[in-house]
């Protein structure tokens, strides 16, 4: 066996049926997704979204459950670009509902209600969104994600994780980073057009007329986008109708 490669063990339990060692289970996983690691496995696992037996010296053991659940929350992640706060409510609120998102098309992702509640070191990011390093890494280059602090001590933000699934999903039609920062600088003129309006809101030291203010970002967010989406479906649709 080469080095690198995973042993696939079968280790037979107390009781009747068979399970798998977190080497092997990686190595079954990676035949559909290719980035799996042991670490990320690991991973899920403090998330709280797999709970494999233990034995007694401290070994992983997982079930045929186990790897199911797992081919189900790796899928929501890849195809749905769900965040994995989401994908745990959706395997509690039933394994058929989580299966059956895990199968169906790509929605789009939802802005979160608590977009600033919490920070990701940069191994998080990854694993959360199911990104590369590299596609993260040109991201950054680029200006379309922004972490807090630099090197090992970068922490990232609800919305960059966000705007990193929104990217991979473009990815899919063939649009890069490198074509994303087109929309990077398109946004930047709209975003200094909204500060613009709304300055003198998001400034004041009275705390209500922030809050106000906040609601009108939220609010002109929405608009902008709805406009960008109906003039894009105007205007790229012109040339399936023959200019």
């Amino acid at each position: 066996m080469g080095a690198g490669q995973v042993q696939e063990t079968v280790v037979p339990p107390t009781g009747g049926d068979k399970t798998l060692t977190i080497g092997a289970v990686c190595r079954i996983l990676g035949e559909e997704f290719p980035d799996i690691s042991i670490s990320k496995i690991r991973y899920l696992e403090d998330q709280k979204l797999v709970t494999p037996r233990r034995t007694q010296g401290g070994y992983r053991l997982y079930s045929a459950e186990d790897v199911d659940r797992l081919h189900t929350i790796l899928r929501l992640q890849r195809d749905e670009f769900l965040p994995l706060r989401v994908i745990r409510q959706e395997l509690a609120a039933g394994s058929a509902a989580g299966e059956r998102r895990a199968g169906g098309r790509a929605r789009r992702p939802q802005p979160s209600q608590a977009a600033t509640a919490r920070e990701l070191t940069h191994d998080e990011l990854l694993a959360e969104t199911g990104a590369d390093a590299d596609f993260v890494g040109e991201l950054e280059a680029f200006g379309i994600v922004v972490p807090a602090g630099a090197g090992a001590e970068r922490r990232y933000g609800e919305p960059e994780a966000q705007i990193v699934r929104i990217c991979r999903q473009m990815a899919g039609f063939g649009l890069g980073p490198r074509h994303l920062r087109q929309f990077q600088s398109a946004v930047q003129r709209a975003a200094g057009m909204l500060e613009g309006v709304l300055a003198p809101s998001l400034r004041s030291r009275n705390p209500d007329r922030r809050e106000a203010g906040l609601e009108d970002l939220t609010v002109l967010a929405g608009l902008t986008a709805d406009l960008t989406e109906r003039i894009l479906v105007r205007d790229v649709g012109r040339s399936a109708d023959g200019g």
